[in-house]
C-alpha cells in the first residue's frame, strides 16, 4: 500500500491539505514511527512539527490494559471506570505513574533536547502515527493534546483497523485515515519498507523541521474580503512583528487553496511577512472562462482588495507587496501601475507580464520576475517584459524548472527568491 513512511506522509498530507493550514495548525508525531509520517504532513501543510510524548499507564496485573496516560507538563488522564474495575489503589497508580513518568521525561529529553515544546493552546493539533492496530497510544495522545489546551484535535493516520479507527472518533474531533482494511493483520504488512525508526532519526527530523519552524501568529483567520460589489473568501495570517503584507494573486484556474502559493506563503510568513490569499472570482464568475483571463477585471479586484486590506487593524501601516502567478502576475503588475497604488514590491512566478500590456512602463514597484529554465516560451515573454519595465527590476531563472515548478526543490528556490526580494524592498512607502 505504501512505499515507506515518507510516502505515507505525503499521501496523508494531500488528504489534509484542503482544510488545514500552517497558520493555526501544529503537527505532532508519535515517536518513533509516527514522526517520519508527521514530518511530511507538517512540510506540506507549512505547520510546526513536534513530538507528543505519552506513556500509557497500564494495570499492574494486565499492562496492556491502560487505566490512563501521562504526558509532558504534568498532564495526567485517568479512566475512572478501569480504575474501579481493576480495584486499583492510589498506591498502585502512583507506582506505575512514577515509573512511566521517568521514562517519559527521558524520551522527551532525548528527542527534543533543549528545544522547547510547541505551545498547543488554542491550536488545531494534528496527531500523526504510522498506523493503528488497537489505538491505545493514539487515544492517549489525543487526550494529552486536549489537556494541553488544543482547541481542535485531528487524528491522522495512513492505515488502521476499522474498529479502532471508529472508536477513536470519541477522542478526536476528526479522524482521517486513508485505508481501513478488514484484514489488517499488521501495520508493517502494508509498507514495502517498514524499518524501525531510530531515536537519532527522530532527533534529525525535528532538527530539520525546527530550522524553518513557525511561531504562533499574532493573527490568523479566514476572512471575507470586500472587493466592491462582491465579497471574496480569503485567509489572512500575520506573524508577530510583521514587516509587511504580501497579497497573493493566483493564476488561471487556481484559488486561495493553491498548494504552490500556500507553500510560498508559509515561507514568507516564516520570514516575518503577513500574507493574504484570496479568491479573485466568485464561484459563478469562475464558470465563465473569459473572466479567468480578464486581466483588467482581476487587477480591479486586486486594487479594491488592497484598499480593504489597508483598513485592517492587524496590518495597518504595513507596506504591501504582490506575489502573482501566471495570469495573476499580469493583474499584479497592472494594479501596481496605478499612480496612487503605493505597492512597494512585486514578485512574478511563472508569470505572464506581457498581458499587462502598455501598463508595464508605469510600474514603480521593485519587480522580480521568476521563470523556470525549461519554461522557454514564458521565459522569452518575461525577458521582453523586463526590457519594458522602468522600475527596479530583476529576472531570476530556476534551472531545470518547468512552468509549474513541480521539480524537486524548484518551488523552494522560488520561495527563497521571493523572500529575499520582499524583505529587501518592503520599506514603508508614503501614502499619496
Amino acid at each position: 500500500m505504501f512505499v515507506d513512511r515518507r510516502d505515507a506522509g505525503a499521501r496523508l498530507a494531500e488528504r489534509l491539505r484542503g482544510h488545514l493550514t500552517g497558520a493555526d495548525a501544529v503537527v505532532v508525531g508519535l515517536p518513533r514511527g509516527g514522526v517520519p509520517v508527521a514530518f511530511e504532513v507538517a512540510r506540506v501543510l507549512g505547520a510546526p512539527l513536534d513530538v507528543i510524548v505519552v506513556r500509557k499507564l497500564g494495570v499492574p496485573s494486565q499492562p496492556e490494559l491502560g487505566f490512563g496516560a501521562i504526558g509532558e507538563g504534568g498532564v495526567r488522564v485517568v479512566n475512572d471506570d478501569v480504575v474501579r474495575a481493576a480495584y486499583l489503589t492510589a498506591e498502585d497508580m502512583a507506582e506505575v505513574e512514577e515509573r512511566e513518568r521517568a521514562e517519559l521525561e527521558r524520551r522527551a529529553r532525548r528527542f527534543r533536547g533543549d528545544r522547547p515544546a510547541v505551545d498547543l493552546r488554542g491550536r488545531t493539533v494534528v496527531v500523526v502515527d504510522d498506523g493503528i492496530a488497537t489505538g491505545g497510544t493514539a487515544r492517549a495522545a489525543c487526550l494529552v493534546a486536549r489537556a494541553h489546551g488544543a482547541s481542535r484535535v485531528v487524528l491522522a493516520i495512513p492505515i488502521g483497523a476499522p474498529d479502532a479507527v471508529e472508536s477513536l472518533r470519541e477522542a478526536a474531533d476528526e479522524v482521517v485515515c486513508l485505508h481501513t482494511p478488514a484484514d489488517l493483520f499488521a501495520i508493517g504488512a502494508w509498507y514495502t519498507d517498514f524499518d524501525q525508526t531510530s531515536d537519532a532519526q527522530v532527533v534529525e527530523l525535528l532538527r530539520r523541521a525546527d530550522s524553518v519552524s513557525v511561531s504562533v501568529s499574532a493573527f490568523a483567520a479566514d476572512v471575507e474580503v470586500e472587493a466592491g460589489r462582491v465579497r471574496l473568501p480569503g485567509r489572512l495570517a500575520v506573524p508577530e512583528g510583521a514587516a509587511g503584507t504580501i497579497v497573493f494573486v493566483h493564476g488561471s484556474g487556481s484559488s486561495r487553496h493553491s498548494p504552490r502559493n500556500r507553500q510560498v506563503a508559509t515561507a514568507l510568513y516564516r520570514a516575518g511577512l503577513a500574507t493574504l490569499l484570496f479568491d479573485l472570482l466568485t464561484p459563478d464568475e469562475e464558470l465563465d472562462r473569459e473572466n479567468v483571463f480578464d486581466v483588467p477585471l482581476l487587477a480591479d479586484r486586486l486594487i479594491r482588495v488592497t484598499g480593504w486590506l489597508r483598513g485592517r487593524r492587524e496590518v495597518a501601516g504595513l507596506p504591501v507587496g504582490y506575489f502573482g502567478a501566471s495570469t495573476g502576475a499580469a493583474a499584479a503588475l497592472w494594479a501596481a501601475a496605478v499612480p496612487d497604488g503605493d505597492v512597494a514590491a512585486v514578485v512574478s512566478r511563472g508569470g505572464r507580464p506581457d498581458l499587462a500590456g502598455e501598463r508595464l512602463p508605469a510600474v514603480r514597484a521593485a519587480t522580480l520576475l521568476i521563470v523556470g529554465g525549461h519554461d522557454e516560451v514564458v521565459l522569452d515573454l518575461n525577458r521582453a517584459a523586463q526590457r519594458r519595465l522602468q522600475c527596479e527590476k530583476s529576472l531570476r531563472i530556476v534551472p531545470g524548472a518547468t512552468h509549474l515548478f513541480e521539480e524537486p526543490g524548484a518551488l523552494e528556490t522560488v520561495a527563497e527568491f521571493a523572500r529575499d526580494w520582499f524583505t529587501a524592498h518592503l520599506a514603508p512607502v508614503a501614502h499619496r
